[in-house]
C-alpha cells in the first residue's frame, strides 16, 4: 500500500527555485519534441525515448539526472493518462514542481537529503519505516511555500471484519446526510471569507487573494480530515453516493459545489478506509430520494421542485427525511448494513 507524506521545506527554497526552472525546461523540450513527432507523422516518443534524448544533460542544467527521468517519465504519462497529442507549456505561472527518483531520498533524522543537499522540513508527523517510491517530488504552492511528498510502500492491514455500517448523501445545504440519523453541517468556508476576498480582488491585492485561498483551502481541508477520519475509526463499512461532482460544477452551483469538495472528502475516505482495513464503496444514487428506506417503494417526490424537505410514504405511511432517506437507500444498495439491522424483507 502507497502513502503520501507531505512536509514543508525550511530551508534551500531558492535552490528549489531554480531545480523548477530548469524542469520547466525539461518538460517544454519532451512537448517540443512530441510536436516534433506529429509534424513529421513519426512514433510518439516514450519515456524511454526522452530519456535517451535528454542523457547527458545532467550537468548543463545543474539538475540531478534522476530529476530529468523523472520529469520526461511523468511527460510520458501525463500524455498517456489524459490521452492527448502533445500537453501544456511550463512557464513562469506554472506552480514549481521538481521530481526525483524515490532512491535518490535519503533520511537523516528530521531532515532529507537529495543531491549533496540537506532539506530541513517541519516534522509534523514521523515517517513510517517503508521504502521510498517513485512519484515523491518537491511541489510548490501559490504563496510560494515548498512542500516534499513522499511516497511510502507500507504494509496494507488486515480487513476489519463488517460489524457496522454507514450510508453517506453527500449535499449541500448539509455537507453531508448519515445513515444513522445525524447530518454533517456545511462550513461554508468560501462563503464566510468571500466578502474579504471580493474587497482584495477589486483592489488588485494580489497577494492577499493567494493568502485568503490558501486559508479556505486549508480550512477545508482540514474539516475533510477530521470528518473523515471519525466515520472510518467508528464504521467498517462505508457507502458513499456516487454524485457527480465534475458535472454540477458546470452548473448554476458550481461554486457551492466546489466550496463544499465533495471529491476531495470521497478521496479521503477511500485512502483512510484501506489504511484502517474498512471498506469503501461508491454507490449508484439515482432515485435514492425517491425510493422509500421502509417499503422500497418509489413514492417519493419527483423532481427539483416537488423535493422538500420532509414526505410521507404513501405505501407504508412512514415519514422521512429526505436526505437521511437517500443515505439509508445508499447503505442498503451496497449490500452491507449493521447485522442487527436484519434483512427488511423478512421482518
Amino acid at each position: 500500500m502507497l502513502l503520501v507524506y507531505r512536509y514543508r521545506i525550511k530551508s534551500l527554497t531558492g535552490l528549489l527555485n531554480g531545480h523548477a526552472r530548469a524542469c520547466n525546461f525539461v518538460w517544454n523540450f519532451c512537448n517540443d519534441t512530441q510536436l516534433q513527432a506529429l509534424k513529421w507523422n513519426k512514433r510518439w516518443p516514450s519515456g524511454f525515448d526522452l530519456n535517451r534524448l535528454t542523457a547527458g544533460s545532467s550537468k548543463d542544467l545543474s539538475l540531478h539526472a534522476g530529476t530529468i527521468n523523472a520529469v520526461c517519465e511523468q511527460y510520458a504519462k501525463s500524455r498517456r493518462q489524459r490521452n492527448r497529442p502533445f500537453l501544456r507549456w511550463r512557464g513562469r505561472r506554472s506552480l514549481g514542481w521538481v521530481p526525483l527518483k524515490g532512491r535518490d531520498l535519503k533520511r537523516q533524522g528530521q531532515a532529507f537529503r537529495f543531491a549533496g543537499n540537506t532539506f530541513r522540513v517541519f516534522h509534523s508527523r514521523p515517517l513510517p519505516e517503508g521504502k521510498i517510491k517513485d512519484g515523491t517530488n518537491f511541489s510548490c504552492d501559490a504563496r510560494g511555500h515548498w512542500f516534499l511528498n513522499i511516497v511510502v510502500e507500507v504494509a496494507a492491514p488486515e480487513p476489519r471484519p463488517v460489524r457496522c455500517g454507514i450510508g453517506i448523501d453527500l449535499g449541500l445545504k448539509d455537507f453531508a446526510a448519515l445513515s444513522t440519523g445525524d447530518k454533517i453541517e456545511n462550513p461554508r468556508y468560501l462563503r464566510q471569507l468571500a466578502d474579504k476576498l471580493a474587497i482584495a480582488q477589486r483592489a488588485r491585492k494580489r497577494r492577499q487573494a493567494t493568502n485568503i485561498y490558501a486559508r479556505i483551502a486549508n480550512a477545508r481541508r482540514d474539516f475533510h480530515h477530521k470528518r473523515s477520519t471519525l466515520i472510518v475509526r467508528e464504521f467498517d463499512h462505508i457507502a458513499v453516493g456516487n454524485v457527480n461532482a465534475a458535472g454540477l460544477a458546470k452548473t448554476r452551483l458550481a461554486k457551492s459545489v466546489l466550496d463544499a469538495g465533495w471529491s476531495s472528502f470521497r478521496g479521503m475516505l477511500r485512502y483512510k478506509a484501506t489504511a484502517h482495513g474498512a471498506w469503501y464503496e461508491e454507490v449508484n444514487e439515482s432515485f435514492s430520494t425517491r425510493d422509500c428506506s421502509s417499503c422500497h417503494a418509489k413514492t417519493g417526490p419527483k423532481g427539483i421542485a416537488e423535493l422538500g424537505i420532509s414526505w410521507v410514504c404513501a405505501e407504508c405511511g412512514v415519514a422521512h427525511d429526505r436526505d437521511i432517506n437517500s443515505a439509508r437507500n445508499i447503505l442498503f444498495r451496497s449490500g452491507h448494513r449493521t447485522p442487527a439491522e436484519g434483512i427488511p424483507a423478512l421482518l
